[in-house]
């Protein structure tokens, strides 16, 4: 017997749900078609009704992870808010809670070093999502300049994803602030 097309659109999202559940909290290659279909307690042949390959599936899953982080990230913010100041975003991104925040916090720290030896479809769904924060934040630039926002950006990354590697609280709490200092700074230094 058939199942409608709800159902196979339910079963889709579980399964989307739960794989990016599992790229955010593991990364993108722990995760296994059959694994992952048993516990959404599916089959593993069912799997090809709902995506073309396993590859379709991390992008997707990717996908998802990456806009569930950008959502969290503003989550305190009601439409007709102004826009976060450059300000409010590094001392939101490069804080403690944003280091805690593994599964919760922003894909792009906790999943860069997979991503960049995943394949092309998954770098192209985290290119565009790199590209949107990188136009965000210049945005929110005083000078508006991208070579200081892709500085930005690639420091406020990196330390999210240092902190979370150092063992000894003291020195990780350092590092974050450390670089969100001079990330602050950046945006009042006259132009070179």
């Amino acid at each position: 017997m058939g199942h409608s097309q709800a159902d196979k659109a339910h079963s889709r999202e579980r399964i989307l749900r739960q794989a990016a559940d599992a790229v955010r909290d593991t990364g993108l290659e722990s995760v296994s078609v059959g694994k992952l279909m048993r516990s959404v307690n599916l089959t593993h042949g069912g799997f090809y009704n709902h995506f073309a390959s396993r590859s379709d599936l991390l992008a997707q899953a990717l996908e998802r992870a990456l806009v569930e982080g950008a959502r969290s990230a503003t989550a305190g913010t009601k439409p007709g808010d102004a826009p976060r100041s450059y300000e409010t975003r590094v001392k939101g991104y490069v804080s403690r809670a944003h280091r805690d925040a593994r599964t919760s916090g922003c894909a792009i720290a906790a999943l860069a070093s997979d991503v960049a030896r995943a394949d092309t479809a998954s770098r192209e769904v985290m290119s565009a999502h790199l590209d949107d924060f990188v136009a965000q934040l210049a945005n929110s630039m005083d000078r508006q300049d991208e070579g200081d926002a892709m500085l930005a950006v690639s420091a406020m990354v990196g330390a999210v994803l240092l902190a979370r590697v150092q063992t000894d609280p003291k020195k990780s709490d350092t590092l974050l602030k450390s670089v969100r200092d001079r990330l602050l700074a950046l945006n009042h230094n006259d132009p070179a």
